[in-house]
């Protein structure tokens, strides 16, 4: 019984890395869809904030099928999940306004962050890989965002958004590996109207109402809103939160890392993004960062499964 249960588990945790290596091999290309809407007029959260909006209105239908879940649910589980979504609606607005791979690298500390917190707020072990993880990821952060001889701190608005964004999801999905009483609908649910939220309070302070869409404009800057929040925030939202709740929040973060891969060569080949050296070579600290971090968490105790 032991071996079955064991032999469950182990494809529980397959599946789950294979659902997250898919969502973040799908997320390499949400810039696009972001950057449309602020080209069609849509400016600043206000496109993000269409596209989180229309996938709330989508799983609404399922939330309301769902209410006895969502009204046994606890607070810390429905807070863990919507602040979840307000980081990525924190990290959809930096597109607009920084470099792709810039933007996904520093959402990709994210490991760093899940081990401290982890460490320090829940308690959980931390190895000696992990410590060195913690500082690679932060000399990458370091030679990354002083490539160009300035301070190394994040410049402009979407690369702090960018950072808040990681740390945000750090908190949530550990939130969500101690509360994961929701099933994966009713919190791509939560997890949209978080984002709202977020996008809607970041709206009006980055960028005034837009006015000038109408006619032909409309109805594209819709259609990609409602594809981008069925793909991006519905369908692949729920996926990865029912992954994200049998996982490790280090290991969800690195495995999320095929987003940078695929993020940095659609950016340099849709929209002529490219790194310098400094930029590169400090991206690939973080990446070895994230290496080194997931590494150690074979021989350390898996999280038990929750539905």
């Amino acid at each position: 019984m032991a071996d079955l249960k064991g032999d469950a588990g182990r494809r529980t945790a397959l599946i789950a890395s294979l659902i997250v290596v898919g969502t973040g091999a799908l997320w390499g290309f949400y810039w696009y869809p972001v950057r449309r809407l602020d080209a069609l007029g849509l400016s600043g959260a206000w496109g993000s904030l269409a596209i989180v909006a229309s996938a709330a209105v989508l799983l609404l239908p399922l939330a309301v099928m769902r209410r006895e879940r969502l009204a046994r649910a606890g607070f810390p589980a429905l807070a863990s999940i919507a602040i979840g979504g307000a980081a990525f609606a924190f990290y959809s607005v930096g597109f607009v306004y920084g470099r792709v791979a810039i933007i996904i690298l520093l959402f990709f500390l994210t490991p760093v962050w899940s081990t401290l917190i982890g460490r320090f707020v829940m308690g959980w072990p931390i190895t000696g890989l992990r410590i060195a993880a913690i500082g690679v990821g932060l000399a990458g952060l370091g030679v990354m965002l002083g490539a160009e001889g300035e301070i190394p701190i994040p410049r402009g608005t979407g690369e702090w958004l960018a950072l808040v964004s990681g740390i945000l999801w750090s908190i949530s999905t550990t939130g969500m590996r101690a509360n994961a009483p929701l099933g994966p609908a009713e919190s791509a649910f939560v997890f949209a109207f978080g984002a709202s939220v977020g996008a809607l309070l970041l709206a009006p302070t980055l960028e005034p109402f837009p006015t000038g869409i109408g006619g032909d404009k409309f109805v594209v800057a819709f259609g990609w809103a409602v594809f981008a929040g069925a793909l991006w925030w519905g369908l692949s939202m729920a996926a990865l939160i029912w992954a994200a709740s049998r996982l490790e929040p280090a290991r969800v973060g690195i495995l999320l890392m095929a987003e940078v891969l695929i993020g940095a060569l659609s950016a340099a080949w849709l929209a002529g993004e490219a790194l310098g050296t400094l930029e590169l070579a400090g991206g690939a600290l973080v990446l070895i960062a994230g290496i080194l971090e997931i590494w150690p968490s074979k021989e350390e105790p898996q999280p038990s499964s929750v539905r």
